[in-house]
């Protein structure tokens, strides 16, 4: 929050791509998809909110759309025009609501019309985001016909995982800071707790989301890797399983799950993806080890050696490899 106070972090970003062309942006990400195909990766959702402004959110959107038609991923796109108050918008309270009415009345109209984001998310957080604020935007976006999502209690617990219960939103994403509430609420609730844990490690941050108390009380739990410029510059999914059983305190079932059918369902995706399973998708990833337990154990070693979406290549089997000589393989869902 003080390096944004600064105009650094997300701040810093949103110069960056609003300086770039669409191409320049499709360009930058090709190669980035590929990394996350090549350590298991087959369905990811990439979110905007680095643009701010209703053209530069529509050029990101684009993008997504033309990644989601062009690469060989199950891509799924998600508006996060409140990713953060620009700072021309942050002079006064008037220049704020005035804000939230560009959002509403005349970004997510667009957006809509665009037709490349399923879902809107929005930052709840002490110096973003209200509350009161994130429930205007999800309604009017629910409204609208989009999917919600919330960043939610990241830093500080402000009730964001709460109001995802209440919304009924697809997933609440961080919740590093959630309260006791919000651990009950998303547990009554169908919406799946997100965890990212290589943002807190990234930030150096010495408290991670309360996975074991989450599960503990029956809610779903996923893993996803947050990658982004500021907090989690990694393409490396099988290190947030690692992540996941020795600072969650997750067991290697529970990560497999987190990573699987949870990470499914955090996208709508539930019924058609991340089970091997009749009538399921054939998103498949597979592994050069002879045990499940070694995917988190060997971590930061890229031990797929080939993934498939819906029986398609997303990154071919590399015949002759060093890791191709390990025994024998297992085959898990994407």
């Amino acid at each position: 929050m003080e390096i944004a106070k600064r105009g650094g972090g997300i701040h810093a970003s949103v110069r960056d791509l609003r300086d770039r062309t669409e191409d320049e942006l499709y360009d930058l990400a090709v190669p980035r998809i590929r990394e996350l195909a090549s350590y298991g990766t087959t369905t990811l959702e990439i979110k905007s909110g680095y643009g701010l402004t209703v053209e530069d959110e529509l050029k990101t959107l684009a993008v997504i759309g033309r990644l989601a038609e062009s690469m060989p991923l199950r891509i799924v796109g998600t508006w996060l025009g409140a990713h953060e108050i620009p700072h021309e918008y942050r002079t006064s309270d008037s220049r704020r609501a005035e804000f939230l009415d560009l959002l509403i009345k005349e970004m997510l109209p667009r957006v809509v019309e665009q037709g490349a984001a399923r879902f809107a998310d929005v930052f709840c957080e002490p110096g973003v985001f209200t509350i009161d604020e994130t429930r205007r935007i999800l309604n009017a976006s629910r409204a609208a016909g989009l999917g919600v999502k919330l960043h939610a209690d990241e830093l500080k617990p402000c009730g964001g995982a709460e109001l995802a219960a209440t919304l009924d939103a697809v997933s609440a994403d961080h919740l590093a800071a959630i309260s006791e509430t919000g651990i009950a609420a998303l547990a009554r609730s169908g919406t799946v707790a997100t965890l990212l844990p290589g943002t807190m490690l990234f930030l150096g941050k010495p408290k991670q989301a309360p996975a074991r108390a989450l599960i503990d009380a029956g809610a779903a739990v996923a893993l996803a890797t947050d990658f982004n410029p500021g907090t989690s510059p990694t393409v490396n999914f099988p290190l947030m399983l690692t992540l996941g059983v020795s600072q969650l305190r997750m067991s290697v079932a529970e990560v497999m799950t987190a990573a699987t059918v949870n990470g499914a369902a955090a996208l709508g995706l539930a019924g058609e993806t991340g089970q091997i399973a009749p009538g399921f998708a054939a998103d498949l990833s597979l592994f050069a080890i002879a045990d499940v337990r070694e995917l988190p154990y060997w971590y930061g070693t890229r031990l797929c050696v080939g993934s498939w979406k819906a029986g398609a290549p997303c990154h071919p089997y590399e015949a002759g490899s060093k890791l191709n000589a390990r025994p024998p393989e297992i085959l898990l869902p994407g």
